[in-house]
C-alpha cells in the first residue's frame, strides 16, 4: 500500500533502499490509521555526509583479487567442499526450517522468534533463494533468501548448519562470494546489500561483510513515524532506553536514538 507493506507493526517500503524517498506526512496518516504502530522512512540513499543511519552494501567486485590471501584461502576452501546453486523457494519452504532454527539457536540475542510461522515471512514474492549444499553426501546444510529487484538485490536471510561453521570449511565465506560474484560480476546490479544498520545487534555478519568482503556503508536520512499512543509510549521510555531489558522495546528505542541523530 503506497510502496509499504507492514511486518511486525511496522511500515517498511517494499521496493530497493535506493529508491524510496521522503515519504509524505498524508501517506504516513493513511498508513498509520489503517494498521501498524510505526512507520520507518529512510531517504536520500547513499549521501556523502556521514550519518547515524545506513545500508551495508558492495557495488563493485574483483573476485578473488580484491580478498586478502587468508580470506583467499577460506572461500577456495569453502569451494571445494560445498556446492553453491539457485533453488526454488518452495524446496526451502519444506526442506529448511530445520537449518532455520538451528541457526537462531546459535545466536546469544535473537531477533525473531524460533518459529515455523516466523520462517515463512522471509519469503516474498521476488525471492530468490540458494542452497548451500555439501559435495561429501549432497545434503542441504545451508541457504540464503534474497530479494531481487531489477538493479539491485538484498541479502535478507542467510543460514548455515551450525556444526558446519565450526569444522574450517567456511561455507559462509562461500556462499557470500559466489552470490556477490554473480549478481555483481554475471548480472551486472548497481549493488547487493545486507539491509540496513542492525537495531536488534544480534549478528556481527555486517562488520564480517566490510571486513572480509569489502561491503561499505551507504549512508542516509532515517524518520520514524508512530501512531499516536505509541509515540507517547516510546517519548516518556527514552530516557530509559539503557536500563530496559526487553528485546523488542530496546530495538525501537534504538531506532528512535538513531532517528533522532539523523536530523
Amino acid at each position: 500500500m503506497f510502496g509499504y507493506f507492514l511486518y511486525r507493526n511496522a511500515w517498511r517500503f517494499d521496493d530497493a533502499p535506493h529508491k524510496e524517498e521522503k515519504i509524505p506526512n498524508s501517506i504516513v496518516r493513511k498508513l498509520l490509521n489503517k494498521k501498524g504502530w510505526l512507520l520507518r522512512n529512510t531517504f536520500d540513499f547513499d549521501q556523502n555526509e556521514e550519518s547515524e543511519f545506513w545500508y551495508v552494501i558492495k557495488d563493485s567486485s574483483d573476485g578473488l583479487n580484491e580478498l586478502s590471501s587468508s580470506m583467499r584461502v577460506h572461500v577456495r576452501k569453502a569451494l571445494k567442499n560445498y556446492e553453491y546453486k539457485v533453488v526454488d523457494d518452495n524446496f526451502l519452504i519444506n526442506n529448511a526450517y530445520h537449518i532455520y532454527e538451528q541457526s537462531l539457536n546459535g545466536y546469544k540475542i535473537k531477533d525473531r522468534n524460533i518459529s515455523k510461522k516466523e520462517f515463512y515471512k522471509i519469503f516474498r514474492t521476488n525471492n530468490e533463494c540458494w542452497g548451500c549444499y555439501s559435495k561429501v553426501d549432497g545434503k542441504l546444510v545451508g541457504f540464503a533468501v534474497n530479494y531481487l529487484w531489477a538493479d539491485c538485490c538484498q541479502y535478507e536471510f542467510t543460514a548455515i548448519i551450525p556444526k558446519c561453521k565450526k569444522d574450517n570449511t567456511y561455507p559462509f565465506y562461500g556462499l557470500f562470494f559466489t552470490m556477490n560474484q554473480y549478481y555483481l560480476g554475471e548480472k551486472k546490479l548497481k549493488y547487493v546489500c545486507d539491509g540496513s544498520r542492525s537495531i536488534t545487534e544480534h549478528s556481527n555478519i555486517q562488520p564480517f561483510l566490510e571486513y572480509n568482503f569489502k561491503f561499505r556503508k551507504a549512508y542516509c536520512k532515517l524518520k520514524v513515524y508512530y501512531k499516536w499512543w505509541f509515540g507517547v509510549v516510546v517519548k516518556l521510555l527514552f530516557p530509559f532506553r539503557n536500563f530496559i531489558p526487553f528485546r523488542n522495546v530496546k530495538a525501537v528505542l534504538r531506532m528512535e536514538e538513531y532517528s533522532r541523530k539523523s536530523k
